[in-house]
């Protein structure tokens, strides 16, 4: 069996959703989206529904999809509804929506709903993605109120800048998301994963943790809560051919990397098809029988290159951790030039194998 897999720690993701209602003092949705960012909603879900408030999904699917598998606790529509045909089924499933455009309240407004939805109205503070203008917030949420389609009424916004922790971008939209509710009674939620650890002095009654929860930090340098969070998958596998080549010999396509020395490379099953970045470049951290080293010229599809010239105990069999405990995912995303949420949601066809249920 090919040894490349993914080892799920429950144990870390729920110390991780701890601690931001630790941090926070405030309800927190456990941001479940993307198949939790590559780590299984259900099983995520499972973890986690004991403690937690309530989940977040994009869209209905990925909803109904954790109710099947017998979820009961909240779980929140973060794109809302996407036709108005949507509506009785988020009425059966006591699912709870954001709108965050005139046309879903218009939907709301004319739709013969069994009972009333639970609404979470959605400020464009300043992202410009998605969200109502601030002057129609007001009316927006009057007209919910007048239609009796709704029980209860949350306002939230989400940041653009969060995890620029010097940049006033945060501040500026927290004025305008305040301005925009004055006079209006209702429960507030605006910290996602950057801003429950970076931001702590704004107000928020419920928080929206993403990636936090899977152990990998929003921000691009040291941060003291970040760097208490505790790493939820180790993507791993093993070396299954040893090379010995002299000095000025190619390794893997494009011969990106030639040896400067003679050298002892290790071929790792793990490659893009997995997940694992293509673009990482040589020099990519990698832990291998325990020791540090570096990936070696270009990712393949079903393989990538390791140098073993220092690490005389690797071999053939050797457990090569890719991102993990060890090597964080944030590096291997820095080193690739891109991010620890797509690197852990573009994660397939390795098996998920949890511990710590």
């Amino acid at each position: 069996m090919r040894p490349a897999r993914a080892l799920i720690d429950l144990q870390a993701l729920r110390h991780n959703y701890q601690l931001a209602r630790e941090v926070t003092g405030a309800k927190a949705l456990a941001v479940v989206k993307a198949d939790a960012y590559g780590h299984g909603a259900v099983r995520v879900a499972q973890a986690l529904e004991a403690e937690a408030d309530g989940f977040a999904v994009a869209c209905i699917e990925e909803a109904l999809e954790l109710r099947a598998a017998g979820i009961r606790a909240p779980v929140l529509l973060l794109e809302g509804f996407f036709e108005a045909d949507e509506l009785p089924l988020i009425v059966e499933h006591d699912f709870w929506c954001v709108v965050h455009s005139l046309w879903q309240l218009e939907a709301i407004e004319q739709a013969s709903l069994l009972k009333p939805l639970t609404i979470w109205l959605k400020l464009d503070s300043g992202m410009h993605r998605v969200g109502l203008h601030p002057k129609d917030y007001h009316e927006a949420y009057q007209r919910l109120l007048a239609s009796g389609k709704v029980a209860k009424i949350v306002l939230m916004s989400h940041f653009a800048r969060a995890d620029e922790l010097d940049c006033v971008s945060s501040t500026e939209q927290v004025a305008v998301f305040e301005a925009a509710r004055q006079g209006l009674v209702a429960e507030v939620s605006l910290r996602n994963s950057p801003s429950v650890l970076g931001w702590p002095s704004v107000s928020s009654d419920w928080v929206r943790p993403g990636i936090m929860l899977y152990g990998a930090t929003p921000f691009g340098e040291g941060q003291a809560l970040a760097a208490r969070l505790q790493p939820v998958m180790t993507l791993e596998s093993k070396v299954i051919c040893v090379r010995e080549l002299p000095a000025g010999e190619p390794v893997g396509y494009g011969a990106r990397f030639i040896t400067p020395k003679p050298m002892r490379i290790g071929v790792v099953a793990m490659g893009y098809a997995d997940g694992y970045p293509r673009h990482a470049p040589t020099g990519t951290p990698v832990l291998v029988a325990g020791q540090r080293s570096q990936l070696l010229g270009r990712v393949s599809m079903d393989m990538l290159c390791i140098d073993l010239t220092d690490v005389p105990e690797a071999g053939l069999g050797s457990t090569v951790e890719l991102w993990g405990k060890n090597i964080l995912a944030s590096d291997v995303a820095v080193a690739a030039e891109t991010i620890p949420y797509q690197i852990f949601c573009n994660l397939r066809r390795v098996p998920r194998l949890y511990s710590g249920a």
